[in-house]
């Protein structure tokens, strides 16, 4: 998992026990300590964080394609999902991404279980035009190719969509959005449910990475990789990764990726608990 979010707690469990082993601390004691240190350990309180202006970006995977992004006082929800108690312990949103009409990016229960008094909600018109009034303090629609600031971060819209290109595919092009969003000086891009497509593939400057691998609805490991080889984020976390026959072979996409473009760290993390 990544850094810890709690490691001040995780470096006092840990001393404590330690310091306590030769003495008359109960055994009960000894247990609890001991279950806190694995539970923390296992990525209970796990993020990653990635250095940036004004202070860390903090990353946390939530489940599939939903994660929470936490810098300078902003909160960033991407597609949330999986309900409102996957956010136990996140702090209320004051943005709101949403990529797509399917469950698992537009969750309208989801969406209903968490404070949105303060967020803005960010959505392509397919979304808006199913969301439930009033849902967020705001609602911002952005198309591809769109861009607009709020709170001070910038948000960009981009394309995603199946290949080849059909009317019957599970996503068209234009319905959609990936996203790029720049915090404190970084860029981080979110993919949204798409394939290799050439607005991925031309993509500079990323920073940080969220791709997804899911067949039938994405894409496989190999478009994946070969994407990534391309476009040669500074970190990719293979996130949306479960499909019919189960979850993606994140291990060899890290393996793809690291011969084709080393530079580029692959940064696997448990998004399926």
């Amino acid at each position: 998992m990544g850094t810890l979010a709690n490691s001040s707690l995780f470096d006092f469990a840990q001393a404590f026990l330690y310091n306590n082993l030769n003495t008359n601390l109960s055994l009960t004691s000894m247990k609890y300590l001991s279950l806190l240190l694995l539970f923390i350990s296992f990525g209970a309180f796990a993020q990653d964080k990635i250095p940036a202006k004004k202070g860390d970006v903090i990353i946390n995977p939530i489940t599939h394609g939903t994660l929470v992004l936490e810098h300078d006082n902003q909160i960033i929800y991407v597609d949330p999902y999986g309900g409102a108690a996957a956010f136990e312990g996140q702090k209320k949103p004051t943005l709101v991404l949403i990529t797509d009409i399917h469950g698992d990016h537009l969750n309208q229960e989801t969406l209903d279980g968490l404070d949105l008094s303060v967020a803005t909600i960010i959505a392509p018109q397919a979304v808006a035009d199913k969301l439930t009034a009033g849902t967020g303090k705001e609602l911002v629609i952005l198309g591809n190719n769109q861009s607009k600031t709020i709170n001070g971060i910038k948000i960009e819209a981009l394309p995603m969509y199946n290949l080849p290109e059909s009317p019957e595919a599970p996503h068209t092009k234009g319905r959609g959005n990936g996203y790029i969003v720049h915090l404190g000086g970084k860029q981080f891009y979110i993919s949204g449910d798409t394939e290799d497509i050439a607005e991925m593939r031309a993509l500079k400057n990323i920073d940080v990475a969220f791709v997804c691998m899911n067949l039938p609805y994405t894409m496989d490991v190999d478009q994946a990789a070969s994407a990534v080889s391309e476009f040669k984020p500074g970190i990719v976390y293979p996130y949306h990764y479960r499909g019919t026959n189960g979850l993606s072979d994140v291990e060899k996409f890290k393996t793809l990726v690291n011969e084709s473009a080393p530079q580029v760290d692959v940064r696997l993390r448990n998004w399926y608990n």
